[in-house]
């Protein structure tokens, strides 16, 4: 009976070890879209009154863990009773996130969001407009938060198609946990930057201190990670895009294999999110003709 208990620790052990070494291929085949999402996140929790943006950030996490529950369920049921499903979503969301990319691309060189000062708008604002602006605001990143998590959970649970049921549902969960977590536990160190550094300006009045020199690097530095992290999610995109074209079309596949897969899946990610963003501006022109 003893060496059947401990057979049973040594098969929970080995699973562990299996669910780790998985977990870690499918964390850094979603590493792209988490890029993303942390750029998005810092993004959209940056520029709140600072006693609020702990209380957003908290909101949002709040918000993307229930999108994390309501999407795995589906994503194993669709897995155990059609695997193809899988794959056809795959594809989908890769077209999104290709579409996603070459937008961002495209609105760096041909910008057409007018830029509106935050300062400004927040000091205009009464206190219930300030809170009823926080709110549509939660609201929006969590409701990004849910179309990037269907593809973190997707590619995670593509890359464990073949594997167990069993072993599917503790890969995508640990790499969900780890997505929301890592994310938004990073984001919340990022948003908290420029107080940080406006703190330790205020601990020392020599200017030329350590402190103040650190404090004004941190407070400097915040915008720059921001547009840093936007610009790296932007790359990752694409070829996240790329990857799941390349792995799930045959015909990509086998298309120019002496072609090194650095090269051939940005290439391909660039193709399609082209061809969806011409769709999609080509969609809009016609609307707005009818309008």
């Amino acid at each position: 009976m003893a060496s059947g208990f401990f057979a049973l620790l040594d098969d929970i052990a080995s699973m562990m070890d299996d669910v780790a070494a998985m977990s870690k291929i499918a964390t850094k085949k979603t590493a792209g879209i988490l890029g993303d999402d942390l750029a998005v996140n810092a993004e959209k929790a940056s520029g709140f009154v600072s006693s609020r943006e702990f209380p957003v950030l908290w909101a949002i996490t709040k918000g993307s863990f229930v999108n994390k529950l309501i999407i795995l369920p589906i994503a194993f049921l669709l897995s155990a009773f059609s695997p193809i499903a899988v794959k056809i979503i795959l594809v989908v969301g890769g077209i999104y996130l290709a579409y996603e990319g070459a937008e961002k691309i495209y609105e760096y060189f041909f910008p057409h969001h007018p830029k509106e000062s935050n300062s400004s708008l927040l000091q205009s604002l009464t206190e219930e407009e300030i809170l009823v602006q926080e709110k549509a605001k939660i609201k929006a990143a969590i409701v990004t938060d849910f179309i990037l998590s269907v593809e973190i959970i997707i590619i995670a649970l593509g890359t464990v198609l073949e594997q167990s049921l069993a072993m599917q549902i503790a890969v995508v969960s640990v790499v969900s946990l780890v997505a929301t977590v890592g994310v938004y536990g990073i984001v919340a160190l990022i948003v908290r930057m420029d107080d940080l550094g406006f703190k330790l300006i205020q601990l020392s009045k020599n200017e030329n201190s350590f402190s103040t020199k650190i404090g004004t690097f941190l407070v400097n530095a915040l915008p720059k990670v921001i547009k840093s992290l936007a610009v790296i999610g932007t790359i990752a995109l694409i070829m996240v895009a790329g990857g799941i074209f390349v792995h799930n079309i045959d015909f990509l596949h086998h298309m120019l294999p002496q072609l090194p897969a650095l090269i051939k899946e940005p290439l391909v990610g660039l193709l399609f999110g082209g061809i969806a963003l011409i769709i999609v501006l080509m969609i809009k022109k016609i609307i707005g003709k009818k309008k």
